[in-house]
């Protein structure tokens, strides 16, 4: 897990769309990063429909909201048009991107040990330092929370 005050990771990565996104590219705005574990389960899902439902009052605050799992573009595609997402999403398939920010690693459920991504936002300032860091991230109403930080 990366820490408050530090650069956050410079990174390129494909988009639902078919463009990429890098960080730097992005300088001079806020940008919110939501790890996911995987498109289409409930909880992701209602997740995503949070912040599509703020995604102007961020863009209001000058900031971007993208969401990041280890899903294909295909699978990110689906999920954006079933779901009518408004907020980029971005494929982490070989999972550079995951384990550079800390929230790829052994998780458990029902008694069985996995790998898999920790539900975890950053919200990175216009310079690219992390200012605020939500680990294991409850979903109902933290989409709320981020956008009062991102405010504030």
């Amino acid at each position: 897990m990366l820490e408050i005050g530090t650069l956050a990771p410079d990174f390129t990565l494909p988009r639902d769309g078919g463009s990429d996104v890098s960080l730097a590219e992005l300088r001079g705005k806020k940008v919110v990063l939501y790890f996911y574990p995987k498109d289409n389960t409930p909880g992701c899902t209602t997740e995503a429909l949070d912040f599509t439902a703020l995604k102007a009052e961020f863009e209001s605050a000058n900031t971007v909201v993208m969401g990041i799992s280890k899903d294909s573009l295909k699978k990110h595609e689906n999920f954006c048009k079933k779901h009518d997402l408004g907020i980029p999403l971005l494929s982490d398939e070989n999972g550079t991107m995951c384990e550079d920010y800390g929230v790829w690693g052994e998780k458990s459920m029902y008694g069985k040990t996995y790998m898999g991504i920790t539900r975890t936002t950053y919200l990175i300032d216009k310079k690219g330092k992390i200012t605020h860091v939500w680990p294991k991230v409850k979903v109902k109403g933290h989409a709320s929370e981020v956008l009062d930080a991102a405010t504030s």
